[in-house]
C-alpha cells in the first residue's frame, strides 16, 4: 500500500449528502476482485449519460477536477452496503482523501485500509472547505498526516483528529498484511521455539 504523508492537490466539491456505495460503484462493476480499473466505474450514474457520453455537469468531468485527489463531500459519506469496491474505485480514479462530516463505519475502516484518508470535520469547517474546492484547480489543498493539518489556499490550517494505530498504517503503507509482516520478527521467533519443542 503507498504511503500517505502529506498529500497536496485539487478538492473536488461534492455536496450530497447519504451517498451510498452502489453510487460510488455501482453493482455491474463487482464480478472483478482487481483492484484496478474500476475508476472508470466510479460515480458512472452521475458521471455519464444512458448513451454512455460524459455528463458535463458532473464534477469530476470539469476540467478543473479531472485530476482531483481529494473529495469534499456531504454527510454520511460511503453509506449503504460494505463492497469494498468502493475504496478501490476511489483509489484507481486517484483519490486519497475524503473529507465530510461523517463516514459509514464500514467504508471508514475499507477506506483506510487502502490507503485512503478519512477526514472528518465540523458542518462549519466543511462549509469552509467546499468554498476553497469551488476555487477549482487554482485552489488546491494540502493534507499533512503527521501534523494532523489541512492547509488551506490562502494559508490558513485546520486540524484533525485520527485514530493513533489508523495514523500509523497510513503513514508507513501498512494493511492488514503488512501490518503482520511488521510483526515476523516475533513471529520467526516464536516458530523457532516451537521448532525447539516438537511436542509442543
Amino acid at each position: 500500500m503507498e504511503k500517505f504523508t502529506v498529500l497536496e492537490g485539487v478538492a473536488a466539491p461534492l455536496p450530497i449528502v447519504n451517498v451510498d456505495t452502489d453510487r460510488i460503484i455501482p453493482k455491474q462493476y463487482l464480478k472483478t476482485i482487481k483492484r484496478t480499473g474500476l475508476g472508470k466505474g466510479l460515480f458512472s450514474e452521475m458521471r455519464y449519460r444512458d448513451d454512455g457520453s460524459e455528463n458535463p455537469d458532473f464534477v469530476l468531468n470539469q476540467p478543473a477536477y479531472r485530476n482531483a485527489k481529494i473529495l469534499v463531500a456531504g454527510d454520511n459519506f460511503g453509506c449503504g452496503s460494505s463492497r469494498e469496491h468502493a475504496p478501490w474505485a476511489l483509489a484507481d480514479f486517484g483519490i486519497r482523501c475524503i473529507i465530510s462530516t461523517s463516514f459509514a463505519d464500514i467504508f471508514f475502516n475499507n477506506s483506510a485500509k487502502n490507503g485512503i484518508l478519512l477526514i472528518t470535520v465540523s458542518p462549519e469547517d466543511l462549509e469552509k472547505l467546499l468554498d476553497d474546492a469551488n476555487r477549482g484547480a487554482n485552489a488546491t489543498l494540502t493534507i499533512d498526516l503527521e501534523n494532523q493539518l489541512i492547509k488551506g489556499p490562502d494559508g490558513g490550517t485546520l486540524h484533525f483528529d485520527i485514530d493513533p494505530g489508523r495514523k500509523h498504517n497510513l503513514l508507513n503503507g501498512l494493511d492488514d498484511i503488512g501490518l503482520t509482516l511488521e510483526k515476523a520478527p516475533a513471529i520467526d521467533a516464536y516458530e523457532q521455539k516451537l521448532a525447539e519443542r516438537p511436542w509442543a
